[in-house]
């Protein structure tokens, strides 16, 4: 095979690679509750639809063969009458189809409602998700420590997170944990979920705001109750406090390398930062 043509097989090749990613990284191989739920609407909602586009795919290359050109032995008659049978196809399986999603998803919006708490003997591990540019700042308030970009939840324990903006609209998603939400300036959202097993998953934000907004993206550390208990130990033996000058620090344009890790915060930051988040100005560079 020539070089040319094995570069364009390459490139043919690429969209199919990448979609094995997505299936791998995505709500197909989901890791909580929440995702499962949502992968289950997913699959009904796809059969529902294959059922709907299935006939017209078949029929229309059917009756586009039937009535090809070189077919003499049959003749289109576009003039015909009225007929029960046409319109009870035409418009009963459309009408049955959404009743049955409107009962079915009624259900499904509340459950999967991302402020809808998870109900668990447990009590839910809190956090506050600031949106910055170009990281996530997570800070457990209970525990008094933050994360830049590495968000640690134990398993099997509902996580509550509210979220909010420090500079523009930003989206978080989880896909293999939980649905999307926006996370606004001077605003609080929220998101519920659950980790049924351990592992590292990709958190990231899929709403634009400037050039580093590929690389705004974070893990998600599934865990044993034993291993969150030390993670949450290391993190307080790292002495690194959030004080005035590692909040400047963070909230400036940048994209954060790796994980950073804050041993101690302060009380209400969270709110603060709803309240007076950073502004764009002239001194923090163009976006």
């Amino acid at each position: 095979m020539p070089p040319s043509h094995s570069i364009r097989a390459l490139v043919l090749l690429l969209p199919l690679l990448g979609g094995c990613s997505a299936l791998e990284l995505g709500v197909a191989n989901h890791a909580g509750p929440v995702a499962a739920e949502q992968w289950e609407l997913y699959l009904i909602v796809a059969a529902v639809l294959a059922f709907v586009a299935g006939p017209v795919l078949i029929l229309v290359p059917l009756v586009a063969w039937h009535y090809r050109l070189s077919n003499k032995h049959y003749s289109y008659r576009p003039d015909w009458g009225f007929s029960w049978p046409l319109e009870i196809l035409v418009w009963v399986p459309p009408i049955g189809i959404v009743i049955g999603l409107s009962f079915l998803l009624w259900g499904y919006t509340h459950r999967l409602d991302p402020y809808h708490r998870l109900t668990s003997p447990a009590p839910p591990v809190e956090v506050q998700a600031v949106a910055l540019d170009w990281k996530w700042l997570f800070i457990y308030p209970d525990e008094r420590v933050a994360t830049v970009n590495q968000l640690a939840i134990p398993v099997g324990r509902p996580v509550h997170v509210s979220l909010t903006s420090g500079t523009v609209m930003q989206s978080m998603l989880i896909p293999q944990l939980a649905g999307q939400i926006y996370a606004m300036a001077g605003m609080r959202t929220e998101l519920n979920l659950a980790a049924s097993r351990t592992g590292v998953f990709r958190g990231e934000n899929t709403q634009f705001n400037g050039k580093g907004f590929h690389r705004q993206k974070f893990e998600v550390i599934a865990m044993s109750p034993a291993d969150y208990t030390r993670w949450l130990a290391r993190v307080r033996a790292s002495a690194r406090p959030l004080d005035s000058q590692a909040l400047a620090r963070i909230t400036a344009r940048s994209v954060a390398p790796q994980p950073v890790f804050f041993s101690t915060v302060p009380p209400g930051l969270f709110r603060q930062m709803m309240i007076a988040p950073t502004r764009l100005d002239t001194h923090r560079g163009p976006q």
